[in-house]
C-alpha cells in the first residue's frame, strides 16, 4: 500500500526518536514515563527507602523491615471514585505494549508496507500532539519514528522499517488493501492508539475515523469495537465518515475505561471522558 509520501522528495523531519534499546529482561513501561528500576523507585511518600536512617535503641518506633502492626477499628470504605479508576487502568494494563498494538492505528486509517522481510506502519494526523504521542507510544514497543509534513500539510507518523513488524503486514495486506485477519479483535491499548491517531468528540458522542479506502474492512472493525462494549454507528463519506460513532452515556464511560487517561500532551476535551459523556446525556435527555 501506498503511505502518500513516495513519488516526492522527502521532507526534514519534524520529530524523530529512536528509542535506546533495553536489555530482554527490562519490562517496558505502561506509561509514557521512563520508571526506575526497582531497586531505585520511590515509595509513595517520595523518600528513598535507603534514605531513612535506623529509629534510635529504645524508641517506640519497630526497626525498619519489621511488619507494620494491623490497624484497629473498621477499614475505610473503598470509594466508587476508585473503582472507577482501577476499571479505567483495566483496559491498557492488561497486557504490557507490544508491536501489535498497532494494529489499532491499522483499525482506523493507518497503513503497512512491507520491504524485503521488513515492514513500516505509518499514519497521517491532524495535529502535532497526535503526532508526539505516537512517537513515545511507538518507543514504548522499541520502534523508532519519524514526522513528516505531507503536501496538505498534515503530518505523517510513520516507524523504521523493522522485522519485527513483518507478521502485522503478512496478516494485514491482501492484495492492493488491507483486512483485518481471521480472529482480530481490538483491546485498550489498541484502542487508545486509534483515539490518538484519529479520535475527536462530537455533539453526539465520541468518532474514531477511517480509512476511507477499506470499506470492504468496516463491518468487521465495527464487530470488534462492539464486542468490547462499545457498538458504534457508522458514518458514511456522506454524513462525516468514513467513521464510527460511539455514543450514550454507557458506552462512553466504558471507552474512557478502556483507552485510559489522556497521554500527556493531549488537549483539553479531545479525549474520551466518561463525566463528559453523562453531561452530554444530561444535555440531550
Amino acid at each position: 500500500m501506498q503511505d502518500g509520501l513516495s513519488g516526492a522528495p522527502e521532507p526534514e523531519p519534524l520529530i524523530e526518536f529512536v528509542p535506546q534499546p533495553r536489555s530482554s529482561s527490562e519490562r517496558l513501561p505502561a506509561s509514557d514515563y521512563q520508571p526506575r528500576s526497582s531497586s531505585e523507585r520511590l515509595p509513595a511518600s517520595g523518600h528513598h527507602p535507603r534514605s531513612s536512617p535506623e529509629p534510635p535503641a529504645g524508641s517506640d518506633h519497630p526497626p525498619r523491615g519489621s511488619p507494620e502492626p494491623a490497624a484497629s477499628g473498621p477499614r475505610a470504605p473503598v470509594r466508587a471514585e476508585s473503582l472507577d479508576r482501577q476499571l479505567s487502568l483495566f483496559g491498557v494494563e492488561a497486557a504490557p505494549p507490544a508491536p501489535d498494538d498497532l494494529e489499532g492505528l491499522l483499525a482506523g486509517p493507518g497503513e503497512v508496507v512491507r520491504m524485503g522481510g521488513t515492514a513500516r506502519v505509518s499514519v497521517v494526523v491532524d495535529e502535532l500532539w497526535r503526532a508526539r504521542v505516537l512517537v513515545r507510544e511507538f518507543a514504548l514497543r522499541r520502534l523508532a519514528a519519524t514526522c513528516v509534513r505531507t503536501a496538505g500539510e498534515q503530518i505523517a507518523v510513520r516507524t523504521a522499517y523493522s522485522t519485527t513488524l513483518a507478521p502485522l503486514a503478512a496478516a494485514w495486506l491482501h492484495g492492493a488493501g488491507k483486512m483485518p485477519p481471521r480472529g482480530f479483535g481490538l483491546d485498550g491499548r489498541r484502542l487508545r492508539l486509534w483515539v490518538v491517531a484519529a479520535g475527536a468528540p462530537d455533539e453526539l458522542g465520541f468518532v474514531l475515523r477511517l480509512d476511507g479506502t477499506d470499506e470492504p474492512a468496516w463491518r468487521l472493525i465495527g464487530v470488534a469495537l462492539a464486542a468490547i462494549g462499545v457498538p458504534p454507528v457508522l458514518l458514511s463519506p456522506n454524513t462525516g465518515g468514513p467513521a464510527y460513532r460511539i455514543s450514550g452515556r454507557k458506552r462512553l464511560s466504558r471507552l474512557s475505561e478502556l483507552v485510559g487517561d489522556a497521554p500527556l500532551g493531549t488537549p483539553f476535551g479531545a479525549w474520551p471522558n466518561r463525566d463528559e459523556a453523562g453531561r452530554r446525556d444530561a444535555s440531550h435527555g
